[in-house]
C-alpha cells in the first residue's frame, strides 16, 4: 500500500512539475494589418520607409524582447481562409474554407483542440469571423461576437449561447475579457487567442486615438499605376458594379482612410501593452509565449488597390512577432520565410504536446531557437475566386527572390516577378525571353510546391465566371471603377 502510494505521490508531483513548466501561449493577431505597419518594420526600413511617423511601442517590445520574422506570408489572403489556415495548419483546398461567407467543419485537430487536449486552459477571445458560426471548437472558453461585430457596443457571445451586450470599443471589451481570462488561469498553462477587429473596414478608432496623425502627409507609393493583368477583364455576371464604397484615385479620401486605418492600429498598441504589463506584474512573461501577426496584408494604394486577395507582397505578406523569454534570445531578426500553416506546428512543438500528422506546415520553434534546420526556400500560394468579387482565382510560386503569378484558365494574365531588381512588382517579365531561365526554375518550384500540399480547386471553391471555352467572362463593366473598394466581409 505504502509502494503505491507513494508512486500516485511521485506521478502527482511529476505532473505538477509538468503543468508549470509547460509554457503559457499568448497568440494575439490583428485583421488586415500590412506587414510593414509597426514601427519596428518602419525602422528597420530607414529611408525607404512609407509610415516612419507611426509609433507602436507596445508591439515593438515583443520584437524587441524576442524575435521579428520579416519574411511571413499567408499563403492565402482573405480573413476567414487564413484564420482557418492559422487554426488547422493546413492550406484552405484542404481545410475547406475557401471564401468569408463558409463556416469551419474542418475543426478535428487544430491547435486549440491539440492543446485542451494536453491540459491547457484555452480561451478564444474577439472576433472569430467565418461566417455567423456559434460555436469556437476546441476552445474550452470564448467570449466572441459574430460575423464582423461592430467596432462600437457590440453584442458578444459568451461559451457560444449567452449573448451579451457590451458598451464601449469592440477591441478594448476583449482586451478586458482576455485580461480576466489569464488572471483566472495564471496558475495553469493556458493558451489565449485574442483576435481583434482592428484593422478592418470600416475603421472607427476609440475616442483617444481618433484625432492623431491629422496633419501626416501621405507619400504616394512608387508602384501606385502599375496595373493587374485583368484590369477590364472581369464579369461576375452583374449589370451593375456591387454596392459598396469606391476609392478611385489618390484623392483626400484615401488620405482619411489611411488617418483611419492607422489610428485604430494605434490604439491596438495601447492593448497589446496592457497584456504584457499583465504578464509582468503576475510573474509570467518568463514562461509565456506572445506571438503577434495578422491574417493578412492591406494594400494601401499600391497598385491602385485597396483591400487584399491578390499575390503581390501588400498583400501577402504580413507582421510576425514572438516572444520567449526562457527560451528565445531577445532581438533576433529572422529573414526566413514562415506561414501561417506554421503557427499550428509551431504551438504545439514549444508546448511539447503531441502535433497532428495533418498539418502542412513546419514548427519554426528551432530558427527562433538558434537551433541549426532545414528551411523552406519557396512556397505556394493561393486563391479561390469568391463572389461577388471581380479578382480571379490566383495560384503562384514565391521565392526568395522572384515570384511568378497564374490564373488558371487565363495564361496570358501570368505574371513573374524578379524581388531583388524590382520589390514593388512593376514590371512583368513573363514573356521577356531574357527571363526564361528564370521563368522556368519558377515553373518547376511551383509545379514542385503545388504537389507538396497536393493542391486542387475544391468543389467548395465559389463557381467561376466561364465562359464556353473555359475561360473568364468578358466584362459587363470594367472593373476599373471598382478595384479600389474595400470588402465588406
Amino acid at each position: 500500500m505504502l509502494s503505491i502510494r507513494n508512486t500516485l505521490l511521485l506521478l502527482l508531483l511529476s505532473l505538477s512539475a509538468r503543468s508549470q513548466t509547460r509554457p503559457n501561449i499568448v497568440f494575439i493577431y490583428t485583421d488586415d494589418q500590412r506587414y510593414d505597419a509597426l514601427s519596428v518594420i518602419q525602422e528597420a526600413q530607414g529611408a525607404k520607409a512609407r509610415f516612419p511617423w507611426f509609433k507602436t511601442p507596445n508591439i515593438d517590445r515583443i520584437a524587441k524582447e524576442g524575435v521579428c520574422f520579416r519574411n511571413a506570408f499567408v499563403v492565402n489572403s482573405l480573413c476567414s481562409p487564413s484564420r482557418a489556415t492559422m487554426l488547422t495548419g493546413r492550406y484552405n483546398h484542404i481545410n475547406g474554407m475557401t471564401n468569408n461567407h463558409s463556416e469551419l467543419g474542418d475543426t478535428t485537430d487544430t491547435y486549440a483542440s491539440l492543446l485542451t487536449r494536453a491540459g491547457y486552459a484555452t480561451a478564444f477571445i474577439g472576433k472569430w469571423h467565418m461566417a455567423r458560426q456559434l460555436a469556437r471548437p476546441g476552445f474550452t472558453y470564448s467570449f466572441s461576437f459574430i460575423g464582423q461585430g461592430k467596432y462600437i457596443d457590440c453584442p458578444f457571445q459568451l461559451n457560444g449561447s449567452e449573448m451579451v451586450q457590451t458598451k464601449g470599443w469592440v477591441d478594448d471589451i476583449s482586451t478586458d475579457t482576455a485580461l480576466a481570462f489569464i488572471s483566472r488561469n495564471s496558475r495553469r498553462p493556458f493558451l489565449l487567442t485574442l483576435a481583434f477587429k482592428s484593422s478592418h473596414y470600416n475603421w472607427t478608432p476609440p475616442e483617444r486615438t481618433r484625432h492623431m496623425f491629422e496633419n501626416i502627409p501621405f507619400p504616394r507609393p512608387a508602384n501606385e499605376t502599375s496595373p493587374t493583368p485583368y484590369e477590364g477583364e472581369m464579369d461576375d455576371g452583374r449589370t451593375s458594379p456591387p454596392p459598396v464604397p469606391a476609392i478611385n484615385s489618390w484623392t483626400v479620401n484615401n488620405d482619411t482612410i489611411i488617418r483611419s486605418y492607422f489610428r485604430v492600429l494605434k490604439a491596438i498598441d495601447d492593448n497589446v501593452g496592457r497584456i504584457l504589463h499583465l504578464l509582468d506584474s503576475l510573474h509570467l512573461a518568463d514562461n509565456t509565449i506572445v506571438v503577434y501577426t495578422s491574417d493578412n496584408g492591406y494594400f494601401l494604394g499600391e497598385h491602385n488597390l485597396s483591400d487584399k486577395r491578390n499575390a503581390y507582397e501588400e498583400s501577402i505578406r504580413v507582421p510576425l512577432l514572438m516572444r520567449y523569454p526562457a527560451k528565445v534570445a531577445k532581438g533576433q531578426m529572422i529573414n526566413k520565410m514562415v506561414l501561417n500553416t506554421d503557427l499550428a506546428p509551431t504551438f504545439l512543438d514549444f508546448a511539447g504536446a503531441s502535433r497532428s500528422g495533418r498539418f502542412q506546415g513546419k514548427s519554426w520553434a528551432p530558427l527562433a531557437e538558434g537551433k541549426p534546420v532545414k528551411w523552406r526556400t519557396s512556397f505556394f500560394y493561393e486563391y479561390f475566386y469568391e463572389t461577388p468579387y471581380t479578382i480571379p482565382t490566383i495560384i503562384a510560386e514565391r521565392t526568395e527572390t522572384a515570384k511568378l503569378i497564374k490564373y488558371p484558365g487565363e495564361e496570358g494574365w501570368s505574371e513573374m516577378y524578379d524581388l531583388r531588381k524590382d520589390p514593388g512588382e512593376q514590371h512583368n517579365l513573363f514573356g521577356n525571353p531574357q527571363a526564361a531561365g528564370l521563368k522556368a526554375r519558377l515553373e518547376q518550384e511551383l509545379k514542385k510546391d503545388s504537389a507538396a500540399v497536393h493542391f486542387f480547386i475544391p468543389e467548395v471553391a465559389d463557381k467561376r465566371p466561364l465562359d464556353k471555352d473555359g475561360h473568364y467572362k468578358r466584362p459587363l463593366y470594367r472593373i476599373s471603377s471598382m478595384k479600389n473598394t474595400p470588402a465588406k466581409n
